[in-house]
């Protein structure tokens, strides 16, 4: 039997059937539920874990700090748990009750902060930064420090090749929102590799249009959107940036489990509705791949399923 971290990764693409409308070409969703703590940052943080182990900065009895609104910090307690370290995590309470739930029961040591709106702000992302910056000066700890951290490329440069393998390599173009970037930075080194023209492209959301415009903003799509551009985006491999309206990521979550049968979060919402943008122009002959972040039991508190009366 393998051990349970041998499983991350590889997991399957599906072709979408019913919400893509006249016009588009395929467009597929690379379903990263299917890792162990479900979301696709249980790839980054396994990369960060054994780059740092790797290097000497992370030896045994040491602590690890990091901040998070929920996926990267379960997958790093997932990981830290199996490795034997201490993990000390700072969130926010504007992130959803299950996910913090969730890095707690695997051994997560949190500390909540709390926001003032409400919202996912650029001043909320910076207390949650300098507090794990604090907690870092201590003695024996080691700060994963996702921002800054070419591990977390490292990490998804498979989740590119899996795409590549999946789809033959008949790909036009991959879209996904912008939290650290690893995703879309590690997906573009890996179809550079392998030589591919396919389009990538960066999305994010409308009211924090930061990469494309300069603008921060508020809103409540958890994981993205932080109010700066990240250390490790290189916008030289990214071909274009597109917005979508939170209003609309969230019902095409809605639309993806009523009429998919997958069922995903709000980011993974906003990735499918860039995927179909993306298609119209490219055509009916297009492929579009597209990130499925993580599984919607993580959001099913904050009412994203909620039947509209």
């Amino acid at each position: 039997m393998k051990n349970i971290l041998e499983i991350i990764g590889n997991t399957p693409i599906v072709k979408l059937q019913k919400i893509v409308p006249r016009g588009c070409g395929e467009i597929y969703l690379k379903l990263e539920a299917y890792n162990p703590t479900g979301s696709k940052k249980d790839r980054m943080a396994l990369a960060m874990i054994e780059g740092a182990e790797k290097r000497g900065d992370l030896k045994k009895g040491m602590t690890v700090v990091e901040y998070s609104g929920g996926s990267t910090g379960a997958g790093l307690a997932f990981v830290c748990s199996l490795k034997g370290y201490r993990f000390r995590l700072i969130t926010a309470d504007v992130f959803g009750k299950e996910k913090i739930s969730l890095m707690n029961s695997l051994g997560a040591d949190l500390e909540v902060i709390k926001s003032r709106d409400g919202k996912i702000t650029k001043e909320l992302i910076n207390k949650m930064i300098n507090r794990a910056k604090e907690i870092s000066k201590e003695p024996n700890t080691f700060f994963t420090n996702q921002l800054d951290n070419e591990d977390v490329i490292k990490g998804f440069v498979p989740l590119g090749e899996e795409i590549l393998d999946q789809i033959n390599g008949n790909i036009d173009a991959v879209c996904d929102t912008v939290g650290t970037a690893g995703t879309l930075m590690g997906i573009a080194k890996a179809f550079k590799n392998a030589s591919s023209n396919s389009k990538i492209i960066a999305v994010e959301p409308s009211s924090s249009p930061i990469l494309s415009e300069g603008i921060k903003g508020s809103h409540n799509v958890e994981g993205v959107g932080l109010g700066f551009i990240p250390k490790i985006y290189d916008s030289k491999l990214v071909d274009d940036v597109i917005t979508i309206e939170e209003s609309i990521a969230r019902q095409t979550s809605r639309d993806l489990a009523l009429k998919e049968g997958v069922f995903c979060g709000t980011s993974s919402g906003m990735n499918v509705a860039a995927a179909i943008q993306i298609s119209q122009k490219l055509g009916p002959k297009s492929q579009v791949v597209a990130i499925a972040c993580d599984t919607g039991l993580k959001y099913l508190s904050e009412g994203l399923f909620d039947k509209k009366n």
